[in-house]
């Protein structure tokens, strides 16, 4: 089934990312810290390249 904290990240940040908008973008990064201190440290390393994915969003809005 895998980690439904690390799916609902991905999918928050996936819908940010098309969004672009603030509240859309804040979602994904709270889902993004829960995520990450319930995760393995493989799903560590790619939630950390969805954060950086969301950064660049959020600077570039």
């Amino acid at each position: 089934m895998g980690n439904r904290l690390f799916q609902e990240a991905r999918n928050f940040v996936n819908q940010a990312t098309a969004s672009r908008e603030q509240k859309d973008i804040d979602i994904a990064k709270n889902s993004l810290s829960s995520a990450y201190a319930n995760s393995t440290l493989a799903e560590q390393k790619q939630l950390s390249e969805l954060q950086e994915q969301l950064r660049q969003v959020d600077q570039t809005k």
